[in-house]
């Protein structure tokens, strides 16, 4: 893959708010429509029910679909999220008399109460997806049945074809609910992730605690685990969030224009397809899969952005759109790799722990261009290991 001669111009400019991006050696970085009202649609049930293609489109557009996966490639945009987000049960503990083990009786209360709230996220989540099918299904039903009559004529201005219309429309609206519900539950997770994060150094801190006997450790040791995998499964449940909420504003913003262009077809009586502006503006095709895994990249091609997680709070998110968005302004159908890179140690399991830290923060990052309006589809995810660098980091290039 050929470096382009702007992207190191671009790596090299930006120095925001205590960020340094990459020159080539690892920087420091400071671095995370109006609705017509619809009627009862009475007047449509009919023709909806006879339509087979709209059921089909709206299977294509919401179909089951997998949780995103580090290193997986993204040729395409995914499908609707289907996991589960259930938190496994914590085993009951007799604790001790002693300080360290009233400290463990504590600290499985405050994760039950965790849990209970990701048990409540994952029942909204899924009752929130199941309304997205529900109203997906139904507007391409009602625009379906509105193409056919159009096809085989009919005249201007027809009151079905309006009712029909506006029952569409009303049913997209549905959606947009739905996507702001998805961003509010997306607000509380966010706050949940941090509690978990603050829960999990309490568990790993009272292990210094003196005056513990040895069930007192072995207890610690559960809830370490425990809260272990439920920090993984907030970040898958955000993760998805992330997809979904970016996934449903795509689709809406192209079938607000959909809808629009119909609405003048409904009222000269002629069909006349989807509209120009989502085939002139639409979103560029994916990229042709680069050869070679991207991880490979590094140390070899110069990174667009290099955030290092070196600390906490790593305010990374304002440089970060300024790079990706100057980027983007040169190249419209630039796509890029998000490599997580975590320093070598002689020791495995510090190894270990470092390429789990650094995939978090891969996905965080991920994340945060999702919610900037990039494509899951422009995106491709991966980690390695480096010698060349003394902390965990993140890199971005672009392809």
């Amino acid at each position: 893959m050929q470096r382009r001669p702007w992207t190191a111009a671009v790596a090299a400019a930006i120095v925001l708010g205590g960020c340094g991006f990459g020159t080539g050696q690892p920087g420091s970085a400071g671095a995370e429509d109006g609705t017509e009202q619809p009627s009862d649609g009475s007047g449509d049930t009919a023709q909806a029910s006879e339509s087979r293609a709209g059921t089909a489109t709206a299977a294509a557009a919401t179909g089951g679909g997998t949780s995103a996966s580090l290193g997986g490639s993204r040729a395409g945009i995914p499908a609707l999220g289907t996991t589960i987000f259930e938190p496994q049960d914590i085993p009951q503990f007799n604790t001790s008399d002693t300080f360290v083990g009233k400290k463990v009786g504590e600290l499985r209360q405050d994760l039950v109460k965790l849990q209970q709230n990701i048990a409540q996220y994952n029942k909204t989540l899924q009752n929130l997806r199941q309304q997205t099918i529900e109203s997906a299904r139904n507007y391409h039903q009602r625009v379906a049945n509105i193409n056919t009559r159009l096809q085989v004529g009919t005249t201007p201005g027809n009151p079905e074809l309006v009712r029909m219309w506006n029952n569409a429309q009303a049913d997209l609206t549905k959606v947009d609910r739905v996507v702001s519900q998805m961003n509010e539950l997306a607000n509380r997770a966010s706050s949940t992730s941090a509690l978990a994060a603050y829960l999990l150094d309490s568990v790993e801190a009272s292990y210094s605690l003196s005056g513990a006997i040895e069930k007192d450790h072995e207890q610690l040791k559960i809830l370490e685990d425990s809260t272990n995998r439920t920090v993984v499964l907030i970040d898958r449940l955000l993760n998805e969030l992330s997809e979904d909420v970016a996934r449903q504003n795509d689709y809406l913003q192209r079938e607000r224009s959909n809808l629009s262009t119909l609405s003048l077809a409904v009222k000269n009586g002629e069909f006349y397809g989807r509209s120009l502006a989502n085939q002139a503006y639409g979103s560029p095709q994916p990229p042709e899969p680069a050869q070679g895994d991207p991880a490979s990249k590094v140390g070899s091609q110069q990174p667009l952005v290099v955030i290092r997680f070196d600390r906490k709070d790593v305010n990374y998110e304002q440089p970060l759109y300024n790079a990706v968005s100057r980027a983007l302004d040169r190249r419209p159908q630039a796509a890029f790799d998000v490599v997580a890179v975590a320093p070598q140690s002689d020791q495995q399991a510090q190894s270990s722990l470092n390429r789990a830290k650094v995939r978090r923060y891969a996905e965080r990052v991920l994340r945060s261009l999702n919610e900037m309006g990039l494509p899951p589809n422009r995106v491709r995810l991966s980690a390695t290991t480096s010698s060349n660098v003394d902390s965990n980091q993140v890199q971005i290039y672009v392809r």
